[in-house]
């Protein structure tokens, strides 16, 4: 069947002479691999033809779908949106492969998953125009929400007496875990502070130093190692720290 569908870049390999193979994320057929023939020839319309491809590419897709076929192939491609700056300021980009990263390693099956597209679209929509101090909050937001369409989501009930969060049950709790994959203090408190947020502009006024983003990031790597089976280490997440100062 030829459908027309929404996806987002995740990664691409190169393929023969002149062709690639690009893992996209789709809005109607959720993981999907596909080969694009022709896209890396050396004059200047094979190169501008593969740059559509790059990471976190927001495209419209005319493409031939079929059930039974592990790689897909695309009739036509166009840019969904031209952002302004993902893919070409540095440290949104470092975001953005972040994102994309920790969306690969969670999506496994080829399966239809509407509202995960939308959110990560949005996501990178406001990351694209994002201010430098909502920017650096963007992978901490991200982290926490995308887990709540995998099933293992935090539950949000922090308080002065829930003060510990629990990394490997995913919940506050008063008293210290016998563990050591816990949050304590400040870093519950903000935890608790993004996952009450219900949209990316609300990162705009929460002022963390990045001594502490780090600290955060990485106790978040390490819930979603304790929830996904061979999750591993996120590659992106050295850059993404390097990036951040």
């Amino acid at each position: 069947m030829i459908a027309k569908t929404k996806g987002i870049v995740l990664r691409s390999v190169k393929f023969g002479e002149t062709s690639l193979v690009v893992n996209i994320y789709t809005e109607l057929f959720g993981l999907q691999s596909y080969l694009v023939n022709g896209v890396r020839t050396a004059n200047r319309r094979g190169s501008a033809k593969a740059a559509f491809f790059q990471p976190a590419s927001l495209l419209e897709l005319v493409v031939y779908h079929n059930d039974f076929n592990n790689l897909q192939r695309i009739r036509e491609f166009k840019w969904a949106v031209l952002y302004n700056a993902i893919l070409s300021d540095v440290i949104k980009n470092a975001v953005a492969a972040f994102m994309i990263e920790l969306l690969s390693k969670c999506v496994k099956e080829p399966e239809a998953n509407p509202d995960l597209f939308y959110f990560v679209e949005d996501v990178l929509l406001h990351l694209d125009e994002a201010s430098p101090q909502a920017t650096a909050n963007f992978p901490l937001f991200y982290a926490l929400h995308l887990a709540y369409f995998f099933g293992f989501r935090i539950g949000d009930e922090y308080s002065e007496e829930n003060s510990y969060l629990d990394l490997q049950e995913g919940v506050f709790v008063p008293v210290q875990p016998r563990h050591q994959f816990y949050l304590h203090d400040r870093e519950a408190e903000v935890t608790s502070h993004i996952l009450k947020a219900q949209h990316p502009s609300e990162l705009e006024d929460l002022h963390l130093n990045q001594e502490f983003r780090r600290r955060l990031l990485q106790a978040y790597e390490q819930y979603y190692v304790l929830h996904l089976p061979e999750f591993g280490a996120l590659k992106s997440l050295p850059v993404l720290r390097e990036m951040m100062g």
